[in-house]
């Protein structure tokens, strides 16, 4: 006999509903509106003949129908799930999707990412780039770095290195000046930045004993490695994050002029999807990048 299913969009609907007790919960992981997260139960519980949820003034329960239906589901969608995984892996599926952030992805990972290729040559891989952590829920991504001010609160992130701060700029600059032999005499610069950075000058600043320093001029820009490209252009003296400019000071064009470096709370953390079974392109990929993690840091 043909199976009685439900309207698959409406499964989905209801069951995120049902873990976040919420339909905004549902509608943000689903990326749909709320009306449409509502009618989409409503429809369900027009087709089943049974009401689903209760609605109350404060959120919405699970009614003792309801609660077995949302158990039920959530087992077979976990199953779907697990089986979708295996047979992708078991296909052959070697595309590698990565979500970084986008100046670690440009001046961090992508100088290292030859080596992974020369090792893995039959593992392609997709980067996105962004600021915002992963949902493996509903992105398609298989591991993402971010940057956290302190210990991300979860399990599977694995820290990758600290964040240390230096300034550094063009070589030529320094050889044109005005003289940068001492940190006050920042002052005679211009001081490159990013707006998502705005403590790291003043931090550092502080650290070197001149908090009230007034420079010559300040450029701010949306992307730190935009700030990172501009020193290299010789525009200013830029804040950097040792980690993402280490390549260009090892190739001459970026140079540190004072020995001051300064730690911040924070760091770049790994997570890779939590479901099982984890694959094989993924193990080997968290297993080079924290080697080459260790590496950066100890070089450092």
């Amino acid at each position: 006999m043909p199976r009685k299913l439900p309207p698959l969009n409406a499964v989905r609907a209801f069951e995120a509903a049902g873990r976040y007790l919420s339909f905004t919960g549902a509608a943000q992981e689903l990326l749909v509106t709320q009306s449409a997260v509502s009618r989409h139960v409503a429809a369900l519980e027009d087709w089943l003949g049974a009401k689903l949820f209760f609605r109350r003034q404060r959120g919405i329960e699970l009614t003792p129908r309801g609660e077995t239906y949302f158990r039920t589901l959530g087992a077979a969608l976990d199953q779907i799930d697990q089986a979708t995984r295996r047979v992708r892996d078991d296909a052959g599926e070697k595309v590698l999707r990565l979500k970084l952030p986008p100046t670690f992805a440009i001046r961090w990972l992508a100088p290292r990412l030859a080596g992974f290729r020369d090792l893995y040559p039959d593992i392609d891989i997709q980067i996105t780039s962004s600021h915002q952590p992963a949902n493996f829920d509903r992105e398609d991504v298989d591991v993402f770095v971010h940057g956290e001010s302190g210990a991300p609160v979860g399990e599977g992130y694995k820290r990758l290195f600290g964040e240390v701060l230096l300034p550094v700029c063009s070589p030529a600059l320094i050889r044109r000046g005005p003289p940068l032999e001492r940190p006050a005499d920042l002052a005679g610069h211009v001081l490159l930045s990013s707006m998502h950075r705005p403590r790291d000058w003043p931090l550092w600043l502080a650290a070197a004993g001149i908090p009230t320093l007034e420079a010559r001029g300040a450029i701010t820009f949306d992307s730190a490695a935009l700030a990172y490209q501009a020193a290299i252009d010789g525009l200013g003296v830029v804040m950097a994050q040792r980690a993402l400019v280490e390549h260009d000071l090892d190739a001459g064009r970026l140079a540190a002029p004072f020995d001051r470096q300064v730690a911040t709370q924070g760091a770049y953390y790994l997570a890779s999807d939590p479901g099982p079974p984890k694959a094989a392109r993924v193990a080997a990929f968290e297993t080079w990048l924290l080697a080459q993690a260790r590496k950066s840091e100890a070089a450092g």
